[in-house]
């Protein structure tokens, strides 16, 4: 009780003034991270379909769809994605000194971490939603990877 009043008026009065304008700083390089997950997930089964309607090939399709679930896991491919939420280090650093803030690589790790697992979900959906259809027409596979992609970022 006796710590309560102190507590809730540093809060209200050092903390909460703040908490708008940290929370948009920290987001620009998250959001920007994210877009990146985004982009390159559509950058990739874009070329999968580039390359069907070059060879029109099912089996390398299939081998194209296969790799691209191992894209999550593919360090170099996904570091451009980690690379935009390493900013936070130097934002984070002023709010370690404003408000004691620590364990910033964790915050960034963490970040990393979910955009890694967000791959893993649209991949997976990916696979998910796709996979019915590879018996399908082979004219009709790459407007059904294109129907499928744009469902996925959706």
């Amino acid at each position: 009780a006796s710590v309560s009043e102190p507590a809730q008026k540093c809060c209200t009065e050092n903390i909460q003034p703040f908490l708008t304008s940290i929370l948009e700083e920290l987001m620009g390089p998250v959001s920007s991270g994210f877009m990146e997950v985004r982009s390159l997930f559509d950058q990739e089964v874009n070329e999968i379909i580039q390359d069907f309607q070059k060879t029109n090939d099912m089996t390398r399709l299939k081998e194209n769809v296969d790799q691209l679930m191992t894209l999550p896991f593919n360090s170099v491919k996904m570091e451009p994605c980690y690379v935009k939420v390493n900013l936070l280090h130097e934002l984070l650093q002023d709010l370690k000194n404003r408000f004691k803030v620590y364990h910033i690589d964790f915050v960034i790790q963490r970040t990393q971490n979910f955009m890694q697992e967000l791959m893993e979900n649209a991949v997976y959906t990916f696979e998910q939603l796709f996979s019915p259809s590879r018996q399908a027409d082979s004219a009709k596979v790459a407007t059904t990877i294109e129907k499928v992609k744009l469902r996925v970022l959706k």
